[in-house]
C-alpha cells in the first residue's frame, strides 16, 4: 500500500511541475536527470531493461543543507552484467535476421537498478519518460522512448513498476520475478515474464515427489515472503493430490541455535524420510551446518530454485549430508555464438556507456580515471586493449544459462510481438475500426495486444507462450547433486518439468541418472503408512492425516483393483468376490445335480424305491389267483403300485440343471401321482368299509354301489380333478427357470420358481385333503373283526404320510438354496417309501414267508376257530 502512495505523490508533484513549466513555455523540459549506471544503442524502436548489475546501492548522509548527493551502486556482480549482455547480444542477432523484423533495427536502453527499489524506479521513470533534455511535440505523437522493457529481474520492483506502467500499457517482460501475484490481471495488465510463478514451481516439485510416491514428507521454509506464500501453496497442492505434511518448521530470522535445535529434533523424531525446503541459501545455511554437526544422514532433501544451484553447498564436508539432493531450477539454455560475443565486448568512449567501463574496470583491475588510489596504492590505468579472453569469470561462463536464457526469450518475445504488429493487413487489423497500428506512432498498449498471442520456439526448441496472465508455460530442469572426482558435489540435470497446455504439468526424469546418497542406492521410501494393495481399501486413522491408513480387506462381494483404494466397489448381481477380494468373478452356479453326492443318493433311492415297486408288481402278478392278493383288490392294489413307482421316478425331475419343460412337469407329475396313489388308498379303504357292511344283514347291498367300475371311475374322477388343477397352473402362470440371489449372496441357485403361489397351494392343498379323507376313513374302519384289517395298515400308511408332508413344510422354508430341492424330495420319497411299506410289507411277507397263512380260511379267521 505504502509503495502505492509514493508512486501517487510522486505523479502528482510531477504534474504540479509540468504544468507551471507548460504555462511559462511551448515545450517540455527534463526537469531532473537521474544518475544511472546504463548502456544504450540507437535503432528504430528501442527496448528498455533493467538489471541488478551490483549488488549495493550506497545512500550518502544527507545534511539537509545542501542537495542529497546521488546514491552509487558497489560490488559489481559479473552474472547479471552478463545477463545484460545477453539483452544486448539478442538485439543485434535480431536486427541480422531477415525473417524477423526486417527494414526495422532495434535500440536498447538498459539500466543497473542495483538491487534498490528506489534505484529501480528511477530507472523505470527514465525508461518511460526518455532522456531528450526536451521535447517541442505537445501532442505526444510519434513513437515512446522505450517500446516494452526487459525486466525487473525481482519481484518487488516489479510490482511498483508494473502498478506505475500498467496505467499506461506499457508492455514489461521480467526473466525473473517469480511472485505469484503478478498473475493478477486486473493490477498488472501489461506484465509479462518468462520464468515460471511461484505457483508453478511448488507444482513441479509435487510432481517430482509423485512420481517417486513421496506422500509422507517434511516442510521447512523461510520466514520471508517467498518462503512463506510457498509454503502455502505447497500445502494446498500436497491436500489437492492426498499427499501429506508430517512436519511443517519455519527457519528463524537470526539463526537462533535453540530454533535450529528444535527444527533438528523434529527432522530426526518424524517419520518422513524426505525434506523439501523453500528458503534461499542465507536462511538455510545455519541449519545445514547443524546437520553437518550433528552427523544427521538418511534423508532426502528437495531444493526449491532458490538454492538449487547455490555453490555455498557444494564443498565436500557437506556431501555425506546433502549428496543426492533433488531440486528445481530456471530452464538452462543454449544460445550460440553468446560466448564470442561476449569476449569481443569493449570498453568504447561513449560517456553514456558507463555500465561498460564500470565492467571493464572491475574486470582487469584497472581504472580510466589516473591516479585512482586503492589502500595507499595506485590503481593501474585501463587501456581498453585488455584480453576477455584470458578471464574466467561468471560473466564468461555459458555453460549453464538460466535467467540470461530467460532474458533471450524476452527480447525474443517483444521481437516476435512487433513483428505480427506489422504484419497486419490494413481494413483486417484487431483495433477500433479493423484499423493496424501504425509503427510511426506505435503505441504500447498496441503492442501488449500481439505479445499476449506470441507464440515461438526458441533455438534450443524451447516453445515460448504467454498464458491469459502473461505468465510463459513453466519449464524447470530437475537437478541431482551427485558427487566429483575431488569430493565435492556436482549439479547435474536429470529432467525436465513442462507445463503444457494440453496436458498440465509433465515431468520427464532419467531415474539411472540419479545418484541416491543410501546404502541401498535406490529411491528411499517416504509413507506413513504402506500402500494397501488390491482387495483392501483404506480406513483413516482417527486423529492423523489422511497419509496415515489402515488396510482393511474388503467385504464379501465387493472389491478393489487398484493400490490404495478408497472404497470397495459392489460386484454386479452375477459377480462375486475373488478370495483375494481384487476381481469379481461370475457367481458358482447351485443346483442339485446328478454329480453332487447328495443328488447321487437321492437318485438311488428314487430308483430303488421304483425297483421295489416293480419287484412287488412281479410278486403280486405271480400270485395274481392268491387269497391275499384277491381279498385286497389286485386291480386298485396294480394301480397304487404304479402311482408310487411315478411317485419314486418324478423325483428325477427334480435333479439337474432347472428348465423350462423340467420345472413345468416336476410339481405336475408329482401332484397326479400322488392324487393317483391316495385315490386309489381312499378307494381301497372305501371297499374295506363296503365289504364289511356287507357282510351284515342290514347292508348286503352296499357293494353294489362299489363294484370295479365303481373303483375305476372315482379314482378317474379324483385324478383329473388334479389334471385340470396342474393345466389351469401350467397355462396362467407356469413354472420358471429362476436365478435366486437371495438364499446365498455369494452363489446363485438356479431353481424353478413356481409362478402362482395359489397353483401350487390348491396342487398340494388337494393332496392334503385326499390324504386327510382316507386317514380319517381309515381310521374309522381300524378296528373292524377280519383277522387281516386292510384298514388298519392304510392308517398307519396315511399316519406316515401326513407325518412327513406336516414336518416337510418347515424343513423346506428353512432350508437354503439346493437344500429346499433334497427336503421336497425327501418327503416325497419318505411318503412314498411309507406307503409301499406300510401297505405292502406285510402281505409280502406272508406270500413269500408263510405261504400257508396264504389262504382263505386263515385271512378269514376260522382257522383259528377250529382249532
Amino acid at each position: 500500500m505504502w509503495i502505492t502512495l509514493c508512486i501517487y505523490l510522486y505523479l502528482s508533484l510531477n504534474y504540479i511541475c509540468a504544468h507551471s513549466i507548460l504555462r511559462t513555455s511551448d515545450s517540455c523540459r527534463l526537469q531532473r536527470r537521474f544518475h544511472l549506471n546504463g548502456m544504450y544503442k540507437d535503432g528504430d524502436v528501442i527496448l528498455g531493461g533493467l538489471f541488478q548489475v551490483h549488488f549495493f546501492t550506497v545512500f550518502p548522509e544527507q545534511s539537509f543543507r545542501t542537495e542529497p548527493e546521488p546514491p552509487f551502486c558497489e560490488k559489481f556482480d559479473m552474472e547479471s552484467f552478463q545477463q545484460a549482455q545477453t539483452m544486448a547480444f539478442a538485439i543485434e542477432e535480431i536486427n541480422k535476421n531477415p525473417n524477423l523484423l526486417p527494414n526495422i533495427t532495434l535500440g536498447f536502453h538498459l539500466y543497473d537498478n542495483c538491487v534498490r527499489l528506489g534505484m529501480a524506479f528511477r530507472a523505470a521513470i527514465s525508461l518511460a519518460s526518455g532522456t531528450e533534455e526536451s521535447f517541442q511535440n505537445l501532442n505526444c505523437t510519434g513513437p515512446p522512448p522505450v517500446i516494452g522493457i526487459v525486466g525487473d529481474p525481482s519481484s518487488t520492483p516489479s510490482i511498483a513498476i508494473s502498478s506505475l506502467l500498467g496505467l499506461f500499457r506499457v508492455p514489461i517482460v521480467s526473466y525473473y520475478a517469480t511472485c505469484s501475484c503478478l498473475s493478477d490481471r486486473k493490477k498488472y495488465p501489461s506484465f509479462f515474464r518468462t520464468i515460471p510463478s511461484d505457483a508453478f514451481q511448488v507444482r513441479a516439485m509435487v510432481q517430482i515427489l509423485r512420481h517417486f510416491g513421496w506422500t509422507w514428507v517434511g516442510l521447512i521454509y523461510s520466514d520471508d515472503d517467498y518462503g512463506v506464500y510457498a509454503a502455502q501453496s505447497f500445502h494446498l497442492e500436497m491436500q489437492m493430490f492426498g499427499h501429506c505434511v508430517a512436519f511443517s518448521e519455519i527457519l528463524p530470522h537470526n539463526n537462533n541455535q535453540r530454533d535450529i535445535q528444535r527444527i533438528m529434533g523434529v527432522i530426526q523424531a518424524s517419520t518422513a524420510r524426505v525434506v523439501v525446503v523453500f528458503s534461499t541459501s542465507s536462511f538455510l545455511l545455519p541449519l545445514i551446518d547443524e546437520v553437518a554437526s550433528q552427523n544427521m544422514t538418511g534423508r532426502q532433501w528437495i531444493a526449491s530454485e532458490a538454492w538449487a544451484t547455490s555453490p555455498v553447498y557444494h564443498s565436500p564436508r557437506l556431501l555425506p549430508f546433502l549428496g543426492g539432493t533433488l531440486g528445481i531450477a530456471v530452464r538452462h539454455g543454449e544460445i550460440p555464438g553468446l560466448h564470442d560475443f561476449l569476449l569481443h565486448l569493449g570498453p568504447g568512449n561513449e560517456s553514456r556507456n558507463n555500465m561498460l567501463r564500470i565492467f571493464w574496470e572491475n574486470m582487469f583491475g584497472c581504472s580510466f580515471e589516473p591516479g585512482v588510489k586503492d589502500t595507499n596504492s595506485e590503481i593501474k590505468l585501463c587501456t581498453g586493449q585488455e584480453d576477455l579472453s584470458t578471464t574466467n569469470t561468471p560473466y564468461t561462463d555459458v555453460s549453464g544459462l538460466r535467467a540470461a536464457y530467460n532474458v533471450y526469450k524476452a527480447v525474443y518475445a517483444l521481437a516476435h510481438g512487433l513483428h505480427d504488429l506489422m504484419q497486419c493487413e490494413k481494413g483486417r487489423g484487431p483495433f477500433r475500426g479493423e484499423s493496424c497500428a501504425d509503427i510511426t506512432n506505435l503505441k504500447p498498449w498496441q503492442l501488449v495486444h500481439y505479445l499476449q498471442k506470441v507464440n515461438f520456439t526458441t533455438g534450443f526448441g524451447d516453445h515460448v507462450s504467454f498464458d491469459e496472465n502473461g505468465d510463459a508455460l513453466a519449464i524447470y530442469d530437475v537437478l541431482n547433486w551427485q558427487p566429483s572426482s575431488d569430493g565435492s558435489i556436482q549439479i547435474f540435470t536429470v529432467g525436465v518439468v513442462k507445463e503444457r497446455t494440453e496436458t498440465g504439468m509433465v515431468l520427464t526424469i532419467d531415474e539411472d541418472a540419479i545418484y541416491w546418497n543410501f546404502e541401498t542406492k535406490k529411491s528411499p521410501q517416504s509413507v506413513c503408512s504402506e500402500s494397501c494393495s488390491p482387495g483392501t481399501r483404506r480406513a483413516t486413522r482417527k486423529g492423523l492425516p489422511v497419509c496415515c491408513f489402515d488396510c482393511l480387506p474388503c467385504r464379501d462381494g465387493e472389491i478393489s483393483n487398484t493400490t490404495d483404494a478408497i472404497e470397495c466397489m459392489l460386484c454386479p448381481d452375477e459377480f462375486w468376490s475373488s478370495p483375494d477380494k481384487d476381481q469379481c468373478v461370475p457367481k458358482e452356479v447351485e443346483f442339485l445335480s446328478y454329480e453332487d453326492p447328495l443328488g447321487i443318493s437321492l437318485t438311488t433311492a428314487s430308483l430303488l424305491g421304483s425297483c421295489f415297486c416293480v419287484l412287488v408288481m412281479i410278486i403280486f402278478g405271480l400270485h395274481r389267483n392268491t387269497p391275499i392278493v384277491r381279498a385286497n383288490n389286485s386291480e386298485l392294489s396294480f394301480m397304487l403300485l404304479l402311482s408310487l413307482k411315478m411317485c419314486f421316478l418324478c423325483v428325477l425331475l427334480f435333479i439337474g440343471r432347472p428348465q423350462l419343460w423340467t420345472c413345468q412337469l416336476r410339481h405336475a407329475v408329482f401332484g397326479i401321482s400322488f392324487v393317483l396313489c391316495i385315490s386309489s388308498i381312499l378307494v381301497k379303504t372305501m371297499v374295506v368299509i363296503a365289504v364289511f357292511k356287507s357282510s351284515r344283514p342290514e347292508g348286503k347291498g352296499a357293494m353294489k354301489w362299489f363294484g370295479a367300475a365303481q373303483q375305476r371311475c372315482t379314482v378317474l374322477v379324483l385324478t383329473v380333478l388334479q389334471v385340470v388343477i396342474c393345466s389351469v397352473w401350467l397355462s396362467t402362470a407356469s413354472p420358471t427357470p429362476y436365478k435366486n440371489n437371495q438364499y446365498i449372496r455369494s452363489k446363485i441357485v438356479y431353481e424353478c420358481a413356481i409362478g402362482s403361489v395359489a397353483g401350487f397351494s390348491l396342487l398340494l392343498g388337494y393332496i392334503g385333503l385326499l390324504a386327510a379323507v382316507s386317514f380319517l376313513l381309515a381310521f374309522l374302519a381300524r378296528n373292524l373283526p377280519d383277522n387281516f384289517n386292510e384298514a388298519k395298515f392304510i392308517t398307519f400308511s396315511m399316519l406316515i404320510f401326513c407325518a412327513v408332508w406336516i414336518a416337510f413344510v418347515p424343513a423346506y422354508v428353512s432350508s437354503p438354496g439346493k437344500y429346499a430341492v433334497a427336503v421336497e424330495i425327501f418327503a416325497i420319497l419318505a411318503s412314498s417309501f411309507g406307503l409301499l411299506v406300510a401297505i405292502f410289507a406285510p402281505k409280502c411277507y406272508i406270500i413269500l414267508l408263510h405261504p400257508e397263512r396264504n389262504t382263505k380260511n386263515a385271512i378269514m379267521g376260522r382257522e383259528t376257530q377250529k382249532r
